[in-house]
């Protein structure tokens, strides 16, 4: 009913069965093993008087009411003791207030935290101590928020919803979070979340690819050129809309070389991934020349309109989709920048097009990859009409690499260049990377057998 077991930092723990819940009460550090094997002979004592619906011996009551409140509040939350006098009991509402405090992570981070908390504070109440939660609360909170549910409309109309599995697997992972930042509080004995099923993240359903050929029509339903360029930057250059469209600046834009510095709030805390360099595609080129051509003096961001909050991104985009004669699809703006993505790795290396769009591979193949009726079509031998739902240029067989150049011809440097070429006032120019030619004997040295 109690065991004894020890960690790699060398701290005791008591694990202790009570039904379906299984608290770890953690012992002083630097505990003797003498101290510590007695110690879980008495919680041994207590869980059998708990089974037993019973209360301790005069003995066992004078070992716990002698005990130090560290460890006492510890056995409480196990729930084989009860609380003493003027104990401070930690309630949900307080652990979530606590954990709200606590983190640090962008404000659409924190609005998501939120959907979870609301439902944990929905389900359980503000005032539910977070000691008394079981394994069995968490699976039927799990359980909950994955059941129909019923809205009413402003129009009195009921209808019944459901949330996405992606969106239940997110809440489970913050509901998990918040329950191990509690463990790792000494709030609670252990976490009746820890084994809880998260699920998958990823939608397929909502998927859709973007034809390349779908873009000319949307591009000239747009009212403006600052429209065309959030759509082609977030079609063609792969960009997550609004976060990197509203961070750049026309000081990013390489000209030159056909590239664009790109800076990702969403990865910024993650070691090297807070600025990545992609290519200008050639239909994107021409729009962001017409912007730039049409920028005041001295204005630095490329799309204005999006700092300040003036352009309405979702209702305008699906009114420019019905205006070329398209039906609007699930996550507008994603899975433009999806299809760039399947569109990216049909032609160049994996790691290549991950580097472009600021993930691993395995994030790609997760979350933005699919597999197409073109693929299929391909596979098969089979051809499609121009215009088809691939909408991709090149060969007819998509999956055919591009020709190794001839190993005389002067190879492109892979570092990332300094911005150079036409920038506004507010760029900041730097020295250009010299290149070193390699002499003709290469890297290895000359041998009798060469």
């Amino acid at each position: 009913m109690a065991s004894l077991s020890r960690s790699k930092s060398g701290e005791w723990r008591v694990l202790v069965v009570l039904g379906d819940r299984r608290p770890a009460i953690r012992l002083a550090a630097k505990t003797p093993v003498k101290t510590a094997r007695s110690i879980a002979s008495k919680i041994e004592s207590l869980a059998a008087c708990r089974a037993g619906n019973s209360g301790p011996d005069e003995e066992l009551a004078a070992w716990l009411a002698a005990l130090p409140d560290t460890l006492h509040d510890r056995i409480v939350r196990a729930g084989l003791a009860e609380p003493r006098e003027g104990a401070n009991v930690v309630t949900l509402g307080e652990l979530l207030r606590r954990f709200d405090a606590a983190v640090t992570v962008k404000q659409s981070t924190r609005d998501a935290y939120r959907q979870a908390v609301n439902s944990l504070r929905a389900h359980f109440g503000d005032e539910r101590p977070v000691g008394d939660i079981s394994t069995a609360d968490a699976d039927g909170w799990r359980r909950a928020i994955a059941e129909p549910y019923t809205v009413t409309d402003e129009k009195g109309v009921t209808r019944e919803k459901r949330l996405a599995a992606a969106t239940v697997a997110k809440r489970t992972i913050i509901a998990k979070a918040i329950f191990r930042r509690a463990l790792r509080w000494g709030l609670i004995a252990s976490s009746p979340f820890a084994d809880l099923r998260t699920g998958s993240q990823a939608n397929p359903d909502r998927a859709r690819y973007i034809p390349a050929s779908w873009m000319p029509a949307l591009l000239a339903a747009c009212s403006d050129d600052r429209w065309r360029g959030v759509i082609a930057l977030s079609r063609y250059a792969g960009l997550r809309c609004p976060s990197e469209l509203v961070a750049l600046r026309w000081g990013d834009v390489d000209w030159e070389h056909g590239r664009l510095v790109v800076r990702s709030a969403k990865t910024s805390g993650h070691e090297g991934h807070a600025v990545r360099v992609v290519p200008i595609a050639p239909e994107l080129r021409p729009i962001l020349q017409r912007l730039f051509d049409a920028a005041e003096p001295g204005t630095g961001a490329v799309i204005p309109r999006l700092r300040d909050g003036s352009m309405n991104l979702r209702t305008t985009f699906e009114k420019i989709i019905l205006l070329a004669g398209l039906t609007p699809w699930p996550r507008l703006y994603h899975n433009l920048r999806a299809s760039c993505a399947c569109d990216w790795v049909e032609r160049f290396p994996g790691h290549v097009v991950a580097a472009w769009l600021g993930h691993s591979p395995t994030i790609a193949a997760k979350h933005y990859l699919q597999v197409r009726d073109a693929h299929f079509d391909a596979a098969a031998g089979l051809t499609r009409p121009t215009g088809a739902e691939s909408g991709a240029r090149g060969a007819q067989n998509p999956a055919q690499h591009v020709p190794a150049p001839d190993r005389t011809d002067r190879r492109e440097s892979s570092e990332v260049p300094c911005l150079q070429g036409v920038v506004r006032d507010e760029a900041i120019p730097c020295e250009p990377v010299q290149n070193t030619k390699m002499g003709a004997t290469g890297l290895e040295p000359v041998t009798s057998a060469m």
